[in-house]
């Protein structure tokens, strides 16, 4: 990188990560996401230096166990899923800073007893330390936690020090529940030091897009309806319901579990205005304003239109056979549950003014890959018309996962004597650019959560415009009168060929991954 290269957002981004002091609570301290991610993400935090002197980690959760068993457990995950390895040493500093509380849930003596134990962690300090609470538990107990948080007092800092709550998704499963759940957690916390969390947002390309488009002047005046013919944004996995993931999934589906959070914070990346700053309400401002102006589709034949459901039916993804969804373990045999969405949305502003946004996020697709693509309009033909060449887009792709990095697809000519053409890729890729991985997304996401930077978390009124919007459609999957038909896909395809003919029919295909 060139040293008089200047990047305006260098000196702020710097800035938000001074992680202050604390003590991190984890509710639901012996599940899967403790284990797996939370944990591993503290670690690697530790390992790069990042964590605040002092810190501390306990655990709640209603199983009985010792600070040590407690200790032992997260360190075999940790040489599991660490992304820098294990490392003894840094494990026996970092692992004595773990301890572990055993309650339950709506007990408000074990929450009294928990304060206990932090008010002794401050005393070892000699001083009063921040607090942040994560909700890392099942949805249906965060009324309960928010009640004894604030019955016991805990959500309120100690000696002047800030006290701040995380939600893990999802936040609701409709808009009625989002409201109340909204207004359970503002009963206990300001809005201010709430952080609902989507860790797609904690992603290095995720959070690039806004960088590519604000810092590079060769993007941004391109960057709407006029060059721009269309979006696609695609979120495919290549896994169904193993690990009894059936239970939860057939009561939620692919748009609720995915659009209304993961690949709407992504339209919005993708879609908003510049912001006025790099400020937390600055940028959630603009992101709310494109879930505002997503067009609304009206009654049930304007939502089939545009949305297809589907289900996956017995295949094979990489040479394994898989089984349809209603033979999963922990689904209804008779579940109208949606593992597959596409959906044509378009953005009513001057900007994007009939330029579509296509999305598609399923189960048991061939690959595991998240991305944004950018289809440019095709260029005039003139020159090359009369050579009976060109007609291929400009397309740049944000690649999510895995492999996270930017491509721009461009035309060019072939080596030799003839004027010949042919698409080619220039590629960013963060592994080889920066010569080292990226941090998890739940370290960067984490990080702004002990430093009070929560413009990477989603905001009130930006949860409760997005239920909005997917309510509509989920009201007409779900009502008593003339439905949408649920299609079908085999599994290991990339969907139903309804989703290809909701592209076709405006004359376009989905892009290959």
């Amino acid at each position: 990188m060139s040293e008089d290269f200047e990047n305006p957002f260098q000196e702020t981004l710097i800035q938000r990560h001074s992680a202050e002091p604390c003590t991190v609570v984890i509710f639901g301290a012996t599940g899967d996401l403790t284990h797996r991610k939370l944990i591993p993400a503290l670690y690697n935090l530790a390992v790069g230096g990042d964590l605040p002197p002092q810190f501390k980690v306990v655990g709640f959760a209603r199983r009985d166990k010792s600070d040590d068993e407690f200790r032992t457990e997260l360190e075999a995950a940790n040489k599991k899923h660490s992304r820098q390895g294990h490392d003894d040493t840094v494990w026996a500093n970092f692992g004595s800073s773990i301890h572990y509380h055993k309650s339950e849930f709506q007990d408000l003596e074990g929450y009294k007893e928990l304060k206990t134990l932090l008010e002794k962690f401050d005393a070892e300090r000699g001083a009063p330390a921040n607090r942040l609470f994560y909700l890392a538990s099942a949805p249906e107990f965060f009324d309960q936690i928010m009640l004894m948080l604030r019955e016991s007092g805990l959500n309120e800092g100690a000696g002047g020090k800030w006290a701040r709550v995380v939600c893990e998704k999802p936040f609701g499963k409709d808009l009625k529940t989002a409201r109340h759940l909204n207004e359970v957690v503002n009963a206990t916390f300001h809005e201010s030091d709430t952080y609902r969390i989507d860790h797609y947002l904690g992603k290095e390309t995720a959070q690039n897009i806004m960088v590519m488009r604000f810092a590079n002047h060769i993007f941004e005046p391109l960057w709407n309806s006029r060059f721009i013919d269309h979006v696609e944004i695609t979120c495919a996995e290549n896994l169904g319901m193993e690990g009894g993931r059936g239970g939860y999934y057939d009561t939620a589906g692919a748009l609720r579990d995915m659009v209304q959070n993961h690949l709407f914070q992504l339209l919005s990346l993708v879609a908003m205005e510049p912001p006025t700053g790099l400020s937390a309400d600055a940028v959630r401002d603009e992101k709310v304003k494109v879930i505002r102006s997503l067009r609304r589709w009206r009654g049930t034949d304007e939502i089939a239109r545009n949305v297809i459901r589907a289900q996956y039916t017995k295949g094979s993804v990489d040479g394994v056979e898989r089984v349809g969804y209603r033979q999963e373990d922990r689904v209804n045999p008779q579940s109208n549950t949606e593992t597959y969405v596409a959906l044509r949305l378009f953005i009513d502003t001057w900007r994007w003014q009939g330029v579509p946004f296509y999305m598609r996020v399923g189960k048991q697709l061939p690959k595991k890959a998240t991305e944004i693509s950018v289809h440019f309009n095709h260029p005039p033909q003139v020159p090359f018309a009369t050579k009976g060449q060109g007609g291929t887009r400009n397309v740049l792709v944000f690649r999510i996962q895995p492999d996270e990095g930017i491509s721009l697809r461009m035309m060019s000519k072939l080596p030799g004597v003839q004027l010949l053409m042919q698409p080619v890729k220039m590629d960013f890729r963060y592994s080889t650019s920066f010569g080292k991985a990226s941090p998890e997304a739940y370290e960067r996401l984490l990080l702004d959560a002990m430093a009070g930077d929560a413009t990477l978390f989603a905001r009130r009124d930006e949860v409760e415009n997005a239920w909005a919007f997917i309510d509509e459609i989920e009201h007409a999957w779900h009502n008593d009168g003339p439905q949408p038909p649920m299609c079908e896909y085999p599994a290991g395809s990339w969907g139903p060929k309804e989703a290809d003919e909701l592209l076709q029919s405006d004359g376009r295909v989905w892009r290959r991954l």
